[in-house]
């Protein structure tokens, strides 16, 4: 089928061609990149090109105009700009935060605002830092680097719809339902641990007036969701959407009705049920052999050696440490190289070796 837009309003796309293992929930994410204008560029290092693969897009310095509590434990960001990139849903932006950290976030506004941008963030207490910046350190008046927007979960043109929904897994299907044709067939199951935590949920009620379409399953009050009812009975070519925690994917891949094409967004890099293993890395044009640990990264143990390779986000969504690979075969684990640069790159962030030793051009 033809990668063209299909010319109704709603701006759907045809199918992106998915790679979909049988019971497991591995996709083999599009990136769809643009170059940003009509912004001020970003400032600062985070923007740096990696020293192979692809440049990174242009950023852009935007204005945090407002910083507002949405759900419990979760705030929206407004960031204000002039002749910024429209965007279609499903689509997300790279925040570049005060601390350097790089995090993605999905867009859930209006995708014709050239204004503005809208993300929602979900603070993360276990995590890594991103969320609780976001959280406690960013406020109205900062200004935020922003790349994008980049979009690896677009919504294609489809007999039939069935929306997966956990918590802050909302924000990029929010946009998906807005634009839908009138008379399109969708459904959505949304759930989160309480109502209360759960952001847009009185918007996502509003869009079923009738009822029968829209599912909210809170855990505390209900249990967990039957996916296999909610997907049931889909016609043949349905597109299932999800996004959320890593098991909610998996269980909607096992569930899924044959015939049914499903489209996963990940908060986080692709792992393994076998666990990982050491392997050696060569880096050929620095004349050196490393070894990487089973519970390490391929960009820690390069960084040991050669401090300035550049990163960033470190889960594989930016781009900024996209390698040449010279010999080895690639496990990858991103949601971002398209199916021509995974022939000879990976991202050394969050992608591994599938057998014992890698060449990199380093």
């Amino acid at each position: 089928m033809s990668n063209k837009p299909v010319p109704f309003p709603a701006r759907l796309r045809k199918p992106v061609p998915l790679l979909l293992a049988a019971g497991a929930a591995l996709v083999v994410g599009r990136a769809v990149r643009r170059r940003a204008s009509g912004a001020r560029p970003g400032r600062g290092s985070a923007a740096r090109p990696p020293s192979s693969g692809r440049p990174e897009t242009r950023p852009l310095t935007l204005l945090v105009t407002a910083h507002e509590r949405l759900a419990d434990g979760v705030v929206l960001l407004r960031l204000e700009g002039t002749g910024l990139p429209r965007w279609e849903p499903g689509a997300h932006l790279d925040l570049v935060l005060p601390s350097g950290l790089v995090r993605q976030y999905s867009l859930c506004g209006d995708p014709e605002d050239t204004s503005s941008y809208t993300v929602a963030a979900r603070l993360v207490e276990d995590g890594r830092g991103g969320s609780r910046e976001v959280h406690e350190q960013v406020q109205e008046g900062t200004e935020l680097e922003v790349r994008g927007p980049h979009n690896r979960f677009p919504l294609v043109e489809a007999p039939a719809y069935a929306f997966v929904a956990g918590g802050i897994g909302i924000t990029p299907v929010l946009p998906m339902l807005r634009a839908l044709p009138e008379d399109a067939r969708w459904r959505l199951l949304y759930g989160g641990r309480t109502r209360a935590s759960m952001p847009f949920l009185e918007e996502v009620e509003k869009l079923d007036p009738e009822g029968g379409r829209v599912t909210v399953v809170a855990e505390d009050e209900e249990g967990r969701p039957e996916l296999g009812a909610f997907l049931a009975d889909l016609p043949e070519g349905a597109a299932v959407y999800c996004c959320g925690p890593e098991g909610l994917m998996a269980a909607v891949a096992e569930h899924l009705p044959e015939g049914a094409a499903l489209h996963l967004e990940r908060f986080a890099p692709r792992t393994t049920a076998d666990g990982d293993g050491e392997f050696e890395v060569e880096l050929r044009r620095s004349g050196r052999t490393l070894t990487v640990p089973a519970d390490s990264s391929v960009l820690a143990a390069v960084r040991a050696e050669l401090p300035n390779t550049p990163y960033s986000c470190e889960q594989g969504w930016c781009g900024t440490c996209q390698q040449k690979v010279l010999e080895g075969e690639i496990d990858h684990r991103d949601e971002l190289l398209t199916d021509s640069e995974r022939g000879d790159s990976m991202l050394i962030c969050v992608s591994r070796c599938r057998g014992t030793r890698l060449v990199l051009d380093m």
